[in-house]
């Protein structure tokens, strides 16, 4: 399974901020936004990512996670000249997904909790998996309406009257026909591939699902500049509580054991002194939070 972490867009509703550099490299409390889906592609199982963005972003992407070796990552990048559609994705991918699955994550969508969803959605995977989750205003949101066995009935773009409250939400399972089926589409009214488009083909082949998000997860909103406070404020009274972090690659990567203890050890004598890397020193030191975490 290969992962994709979608990182462009204008940024608009970010201004004057969208001026200066990504939405993806806002701090989101102690860390860029971008740490938080890369997380959880890396939570999933996956290690294969291929970052997507425009040519001014890319190498401060590169700059923060170099080529990912050193989180036991193979990570790759890519330019997209000016958004056209998530759904352009799988085409600026194509090489990289080659013949494998491919997991995509917006850049901004943020999760909380255990991603037991994603990997059960992985290993059940024929076709597409779209997750939904509850909200109580569906009319902000792409929504899909399904069946008691978790077939996807319809879906529907920020309709005046939904037929679920179960909003669709950034992050996407395909099989590798996705490569193909994008082939097949035509810009939208306003010239984007629409990622809603492609999961109607899979709705049509009768290979699209849905996953439900539970209540012990938390989708959280980056939309705007209070969505991006309110999302901080949360992160940072979890972090404040527990004393343990949320989307720390480092920990993330030891803990999944995609590097051995040697390799962490050398991962934190090369970051600069900081609460960071004293908490990364903790985490090497204390195995009871290695069993902590792996419960």
């Amino acid at each position: 399974m290969k992962g994709i972490i979608l990182a462009g867009g204008s940024g608009s509703r970010m201004y004057p901020i969208s001026l200066c550099y990504s939405k993806q490299l806002v701090m989101i409390y102690d860390k860029p936004m971008i740490y938080y889906p890369l997380s959880t592609l890396m939570l999933s199982g996956i290690r294969d990512i291929l970052i997507i963005s425009n040519q001014d972003t890319i190498p401060l992407y590169q700059k923060l996670f170099n080529d990912g070796s050193q989180l036991g990552l193979n990570i790759q990048y890519k330019i997209q000249p000016e958004p056209k559609g998530i759904a352009e994705a799988f085409i600026l991918g194509k090489d990289f997904i080659g013949n494998d699955r491919v997991t995509l994550i917006l850049g901004d969508n943020i999760f909380y909790g255990k991603m037991d969803f994603i990997r059960q959605a992985i290993v059940n995977n024929n076709g597409a998996t779209v997750f939904g989750y509850y909200v109580n205003d569906p009319q902000r949101y792409g929504v899909v309406e399904f069946d008691n066995d978790g077939n996807v009935v319809s879906l529907e773009e920020k309709p005046l009257k939904p037929n679920s409250n179960y909003a669709v939400v950034g992050l996407y399972v395909y099989n590798n026909s996705v490569v193909d089926y994008v082939k097949e589409l035509k810009p939208s009214a306003r010239g984007e591939l629409e990622i809603t488009d492609l999961n109607k083909i899979y709705l049509k082949e009768n290979k699209l699902r849905v996953e439900i998000i539970g209540r012990g997860i938390a989708w959280l909103d980056t939309g705007t500049p209070q969505a991006l406070l309110d999302v901080s404020t949360f992160i940072g009274a979890i972090e404040k509580r527990q004393g343990l972090k949320v989307a720390c690659i480092e920990e993330v990567a030891y803990m999944m054991n995609y590097i051995d203890e040697f390799h962490f050890d050398d991962l934190i004598k090369h970051i600069p002194d900081s609460d960071y890397k004293y908490y990364l020193d903790r985490i090497l030191k204390d195995k009871k939070l290695v069993q902590i975490y792996n419960e």
